[in-house]
């Protein structure tokens, strides 16, 4: 493998990743940290970000073809994301961040089409994201130093308890873990929003 010696392609390369870089930035940190606050998803978000453009860069000067790329990019998310579930709305940003890594790192496209299309994704985040759009519902996760008995047997009732708890109708609830060796039960509930519609 060699590499051109004219300064130009590595201009191109640094222009990608300010793009990249700004992209992430305004998505992970701008959107979904700032609606969600979930410091450990936008730290592995954002990493897993700057890893993969690097990767890809490489795999993209080098002949590589594309169904091994996506092979290998299918392999990594699975493995990153198989240690701990997590909510759709996390593994969707997760996706767009490295989504915009591989747009970025993928030679072949001029950078005006590629700074198109990431403004075009995160414009649609933004939008769909919007606390206007789905306003009336919330989510908070939850950690509670005791398993209820209607946890998995009455979802009903546990429905009710979380609003009795809460002061809010609880509209649904994930249970993501149970801990039964600690008497501890982690869960998304979702719940409608007291503020006007």
């Amino acid at each position: 493998m060699t590499f051109p010696l004219s300064a130009l392609p590595y201009l191109e390369l640094l222009a990608r990743f300010a793009i990249d870089l700004l992209a992430m930035v305004l998505l992970v940190f701008g959107m979904y940290y700032q609606r969600y606050r979930d410091k450990e998803l936008v730290t592995a978000a954002a990493m897993f970000n700057l890893f993969a453009f690097a990767v890809l860069t490489i795999l993209s000067t080098v002949e590589f073809s594309i169904a091994a790329g996506f092979g290998l990019f299918a392999i990594l998310a699975l493995f990153s994301l198989r240690s701990e579930q997590i909510s759709k709305t996390e593994i969707t940003y997760f996706f767009g961040s490295i989504s915009i890594a591989v747009i970025c790192s993928v030679q072949g496209t001029t950078l005006p089409f590629v700074s198109l299309v990431v403004v075009l994704i995160l414009l649609g985040a933004w939008v769909i994201d919007h606390p206007s759009v789905l306003r009336s519902s919330d989510g908070i996760k939850l950690t509670l130093d005791k398993i209820d008995p209607h946890a998995l047997s009455d979802p009903e009732a546990m429905r009710a308890e979380l609003s009795s708890r809460l002061g809010v109708e609880v509209m649904s609830y994930q249970i993501t873990a149970l801990d039964y060796i600690n008497d501890m039960a982690r869960i998304n509930v979702f719940y409608r929003s007291n503020r006007a519609a």
